[in-house]
Formats: C-alpha cells, structure tokens, sequence
C-alpha cells in the first residue's frame, strides 16, 4: 500500500478590523492548508495556524510538513500511530501537528461516511453557543463593533493595556449582554486584584489568562480571591500542563493550533474533568477549515469561542457555522467542509 500524500497551499486571511490584543496587532493573518491523499485520490483537510507567541512562522511550519512528508503512514485508520510519529518529527510546531491530525480525521471520516461528531459518539445538539470576540479598540470603534456583533448574546472582551476601564464602559453604553474578559497575560498580580471588583460591577462571567504563562501562584491567588471563574490560556498548551494547574484555576482554554492534534484535545478534556475543571475551546484566526475542526468537539465543553473565522472578510470556505450564536455543526462526512462558492 501506497504512503498518503501531502499537499500544501498557502492562504492569506484578511480581517475586516484590524484585530489587537494586549501584545500584538494585526489584519492579516497567512496560514496553511494541508491535504493529505489516500491512493484513491480522496483529501482529508487540515489548516496549519502558526502561532508566533511559540515560535512559530509559516517558514518552520512548511519545513516542519517536508520533514514529515516521508514518513506520513500508508493508512490513515492508524491514527494514534500517525500522532506518535507526528509527535517524534515535528517537535516544535503544534500547529503543524494539528492541521494534519485533523486532515487525517477528515479523510477517516469520509472514509466512513459519517461527521466527526459522530464518529467520537457526540451530540452535535450539545455545542453550546459561541462567544463573538471584540478586539481592543477606541471607544467609538468598540461601541460600532459590539452594535454589528448584535446577534452573539456573549461577548468575549480583550483587555490588558491602559484603556481597559474606557472599554468596558463603553461596551455598557450600548449593551446588557453577558461579558467574558481576556487580559491575554496583560496584567500583573496587582492590577489583577485591582480589576476583579471592576469586573463583577460590569458583569463579567469569565476571566481568562490576566498573567503571564508561567506564574502559577500568581493565577492560584487571583483564583482565590475571585469570584469569577478563572480560565488559562496560555497556561496550558497539552495535557502534561494540567496536574500544575489542579487546584490553581478553574478551567483550561484548548486550542488545536497549540495542543497538537484532535486526539490530544480529547484527552485534555478528560483529564480536565477528572478533575472537576471547566473546559473551553477557543481558536486564532484562522479559517472554517480548523474552526470547524474544533466545533465537532464542543458538545464536550462548558465555553466556546470559535469565532475566528467570522472575524475575517475572506474566509475561503464553509463548514460549522454561528446561529445567533449558536454553533451549528455540518452533517456531511469528515469535517463536513467546503469551498465558498
């Protein structure tokens, strides 16, 4: 039997507002698109996001993909023999890992004739609603883009500079909808403790990530000290992050372009809720392809936010789409994706 085939295609994704976060901005963002074939001409889709914030670029990713190139399995049934080789030849780029785990997903599922919902045994009826992301602005551009995002109930809010107080005033001027925060490790310990009253006084129902990656204590004493869940981001690439965290916070952020495969993201939310944390599946920007990829697990999570693809204005294909909020997954075989007519 033939290795399955790997092909690359570079895509530049456009935002339709420059997005900004406490550490970064930008309206562009280029990713990669992996087709893995069988010898039947059949593609299994993924979509490579590399994340910059680990080192990552589109360069090391694409060498990342030609190295494993020759080693890709002759089956793609054989997958956690595919993820342990993954594991072993591309060491330094997750998202590499992840865009052909889920290629490879896609092309079981297709095999199979069925979603990828169904082939984990899920309830696609059980994703929950998606929050609707607002990047940091001014005033009057926060105020335009909480009024076109009128049909997400939740909106999840970036802050971590020093017009933090000016945004959440103005997204009150124009709304009463719920409010998650992300500091994006913007914050230090103190102005965390400052911000947490200020937080419960605007109604905020999740905080994620106010402080930097490694300072575990740090997010053990905000923990404590709030009374509204704290989530990590950053804080938690893979599963072997999990044991420092127990204890420490209240739930962890999954992201298939830093958790390395789909696989890896379903033993994350297990372990995660042996012990008793909240789980959230988030997302860069990054198309319908990985979007949709990470929706088929959500009927397993408490908190979504895949809105990555509704932030762009060139998005080049279809799949899990957002009802008023809701995430509603495709039906059609594997990831259930497609070409944008």
């Amino acid at each position: 039997m033939a290795r399955l085939r790997i092909q690359t295609e570079i895509l530049t994704l456009k935002t339709k507002y420059p997005f900004k976060i406490a550490r970064s901005s930008r309206d562009t963002n280029r990713t990669i698109l992996v087709k893995v074939i069988d010898s039947d001409g059949l593609e299994g889709w993924g979509e490579v996001t590399p994340v910059a914030f680990y080192g990552e670029t589109v360069e090391t990713a694409l060498a990342a993909i030609d190295a494993y190139a020759s080693v890709m399995p002759e089956n793609a049934f054989h997958l956690e023999d595919a993820e342990r080789t993954l594991e072993a030849f591309v060491t330094d780029n997750n998202s590499v890992r992840a865009a052909i785990s889920t290629a490879l997903h896609d092309l079981v599922g297709k095999r199979l004739g069925v979603p990828l919902y169904q082939l984990w045994g899920l309830d696609a009826a059980k994703a929950p609603k998606s929050t609707f992301t607002i990047g940091i602005d001014t005033a009057e551009m926060i105020k335009k883009k909480v009024r076109e995002a009128e049909q997400y109930p939740i909106l999840k809010i970036k802050l971590g500079l020093e017009n933090d107080l000016e945004i959440l005033q103005a997204i009150r001027d124009v709304t009463d909808r719920e409010l998650r925060v992300d500091a994006n490790c913007g914050w230090t310990r103190k102005q965390t403790i400052r911000m947490l009253p200020i937080l419960e006084e605007y109604g905020v129902t999740v905080l994620e990530q106010p402080l930097v990656p490694n300072d575990i204590e740090g997010l053990g004493l905000i923990a404590k000290a709030s009374r509204i869940p704290l989530i990590v981001d950053e804080s938690c690439i893979t599963s072997a992050d999990i044991p420092r965290l127990v204890g420490m916070v209240d739930g962890i952020n999954i992201k298939l372009a830093k958790t390395g495969s789909l696989r890896e993201a379903i033993r994350m939310i297990a372990i995660a809720r042996a012990h008793h944390m909240m789980v959230m599946v988030g997302c860069m920007l990054e198309s319908s392809i990985a979007i949709t990829a990470a929706a088929h697990f959500t009927p397993l999570v408490d908190i979504a936010d895949l809105d990555g693809a509704a932030l762009l204005s060139n998005d080049p294909y279809t799949g899990a789409t957002i009802d008023n909020g809701q995430i509603v997954l495709p039906t059609g075989p594997g990831l259930g994706v497609g070409v944008r007519g």
